[in-house]
């Protein structure tokens, strides 16, 4: 049945709805060719055909005729496409493969990069079939095989360290300007002591963005971004907003971002943004424990930023209100791993003990209240992480490959903070594990709690906690269903009065705005059903979903969220994205509020876009220090 070509964009998000109106019963995708079943089937009843194969059969008729219209159709539309089958999604059967060649030296790598439009990294054989394809290949800038091999965990004429070939394939796999990879021993030239490893990537359309209109007021956003300039790996995005009610009519952001340089995996960051009621200027460099072999890892940078902060209300007061901070800020880390001795040269043990130091310097410029002073604070960590990552599709993505990670991290936090009006130590530990199965799906849970400690009396505590489950797939033919669950509490203990909890969007309930609804603690549900279609238009496949959302809060020490009416959410909605380019998601909600926040303009029903995701893995990578959030 007919796919539509990933190549095409929509020129405006009306156009793209309207299109889909028409095409939804058409674009079906991955059936067996039609010519083969009619050869092996007798003749059928027309009359009893369903809509969507009478429709179909048209089209491909018209596609046929010397006309315009037929050769537009022939062109946007593939009748004999296959899904293809996708290899290797079985991380740790690869994995028990690849142990059979650790410490072998690596004789030859071969790289082989493709463009992002009719390739398969599967199927090397296939190539761009129409107009669309070609000329979309042609507008982009493949990545280059030395920045490819630069992200490699193992070297020619060297030997093959464990765990070197899973890690660069999950490597490559997380560079956002790369949609998939693969790692491939050739065991035909494979010897007892080298081996020949070929290693294919297949890029994404880098160029691409963002964007959002409203009519009735004229606001407007624009996001652009080249996530893969000149082919070297360099990330430039910037965003600019239009028509704004605050206080200026517009705001911009760019951000510049350099990976992997010198193959050290050093990246360097640098970030502008000149919004209403925030400005940051900053620069970082910075380097992460990257990969479980990863011996150091740490950052050094600084930041300068000016924010508008939320003030605790009065009893008299009918609107929010908010005083400014102004501070500038110099932050350097660095972390050691250590890990068990083995004396299995085949066995490359996972867990690992790290060791973390860090120094934060802060100095306010502009204070809205007596509890922010000029401060220098040490942190010193020590934690215990288990890590590793299976491999499977339909979790975030619409098809392609994603790692999911699994383990067990601990860690203890101890600091001192020295400030020009108190000095106060600092106490954290955290907790996370996560599981997953085919059959099972997957588990995540998390534990925190970190204080400050002034004079025997603990102050800006908080205890966090989360857990989030996500069923197995349920597949019927190509329609796909998942469920997600996500529980999360943040209790406040002691926090200072202009600290202050909020449930809008991704912190509680998505859709929701107001300044008035906040408190010191914090507890919300999250659910959703995502079904995944086989429906594709202009290459972006579509999933629709329905969601519920509670979340509660309250204020005090001593209270209880749940002892409060929950405010909640109801909605149905889709997202459209296309997998082979960087444009973002595109996600339309229609979203019910039964019970209104006080002040508000909001109404019971709301209908807005999105591109930011609610749901994400959380990673068991040991981070750099800090005091624990509370937001």
């Amino acid at each position: 049945m007919p796919y539509l070509h990933p190549t095409l964009k929509p020129l405006s998000l009306a156009c793209l709805l309207c299109m889909l109106l028409l095409c939804v019963s058409v674009c079906q995708a991955q059936v067996q060719p039609q010519d083969t079943v009619q050869q092996q089937l007798p003749p059928q009843d027309t009359t009893r055909q369903n809509f969507n194969d009478r429709i179909i059969q048209n089209l491909k008729q018209m596609s046929e005729r010397k006309t315009i219209m037929g050769k537009l159709l022939k062109a946007l539309l593939d009748f004999d496409r296959n899904e293809e089958e996708v290899y290797g999604l079985d991380a740790e059967l690869i994995q028990k493969e690849y142990e059979l060649h650790n410490y072998k030296i690596v004789r030859h790598i071969d790289i082989l990069t493709l463009d992002p439009f009719g390739y398969s990294i599967n199927d090397t054989s296939r190539a761009p079939r129409n107009f669309f394809e070609k000329a979309g290949n042609s507008l982009h800038m493949k990545t280059g095989r030395g920045e490819v091999r630069n992200k490699l965990l193992f070297r020619k004429m060297e030997p093959l360290e464990p765990l070197a070939l899973v890690e660069s394939e999950r490597l490559l796999r997380q560079t956002r300007h790369i949609l998939d990879a693969r790692i491939i021993v050739n065991e035909e030239t494979t010897t007892n002591d080298s081996v020949d490893v070929f290693v294919i990537t297949r890029d994404i359309f880098s160029l691409g963005g963002s964007g959002s209109y409203t009519p009735s007021s004229g606001k407007g956003r624009i996001t652009l971004r080249e996530l893969n300039f000149l082919g070297q790996g360099h990330q430039i995005e910037g965003t600019y907003k239009f028509n704004l009610d605050r206080p200026r009519p517009w705001e911009a952001a760019g951000f510049y971002t350099i990976e992997n340089i010198g193959r050290t995996y050093i990246t360097a960051d640098v970030a502008y943004v000149d919004e209403n009621y925030y400005q940051e200027k900053s620069f970082f460099l910075h380097r992460d424990f990257y990969s479980l072999n990863t011996k150091y890892a740490g950052a050094v940078g600084a930041s300068w930023i000016d924010e508008r902060i939320l003030l605790p209300a009065q009893p008299d007061d009918s609107v929010a209100r908010f005083g400014f901070v102004g501070y500038n800020r110099q932050d350097a880390w660095l972390g050691r791993t250590l890990k068990f001795k083995s004396y299995n040269l085949g066995y490359e043990p996972r867990g690992r003990i790290i060791l973390g130091t860090r120094v934060i310097n802060t100095n306010y410029n502009t204070t809205p209240t007596d509890n922010f002073q000029d401060n220098i604070l040490l942190l010193g960590s020590v934690g215990y992480s288990i890590r590793k990552y299976y491999k499977d599709r339909f979790i975030f993505g619409f098809g392609r490959t994603e790692d999911i990670p699994v383990g067990t991290l601990f860690s203890v936090t101890g600091g001192y903070q020295d400030g020009t009006v108190w000095d106060r130590r600092y106490f954290g530990t955290s907790l996370s594990f996560a599981r997953y199965g085919t059959s099972f799906g997957y588990l995540y849970s998390r534990v925190g709690y970190g204080t400050f400690i002034r004079d025997d009396r603990w102050e800006q505590g908080v205890l966090d906690l989360e857990t989030m489950y996500i069923t197995r797939l349920a597949e019927w033919g190509n329609w796909k269903l998942r469920h997600y669950l996500l529980g999360r509490g943040t209790f406040g203990i002691n926090r200072h009065p202009e600290e202050l909890l909020s449930i809008n969007n991704e912190s509680g309930i998505r859709g929701f705005r107001s300044d008035l609804v906040r408190g010191t603690r914090r507890a919300s549900f999250n659910y959703e059903a995502n079904l995944y279609t086989p429906l594709s238009l202009l290459g972006f496949r579509l999933a629709t979903f329905v969601y519920a959302d509670l979340a509660w809060l309250s204020y005090g020490n001593q209270s209880s969220p749940f002892s409060q009416k929950p405010y909640s959410s109801y909605g149905i909605g889709f997202r459209l994205r296309n997998e082979f380019t960087s444009f973002s998601t595109i996600q339309i909600t229609l979203g019910y509020y039964p019970q209104l926040p006080p002040n508000s303009n909001m109404r019971d029903f709301r209908l807005y876009e999105s591109s930011a995701p609610f749901y994400d893995f959380r990673n068991f990578q040991f981070d750099r220090p800090g005091v624990a959030e509370f937001y």
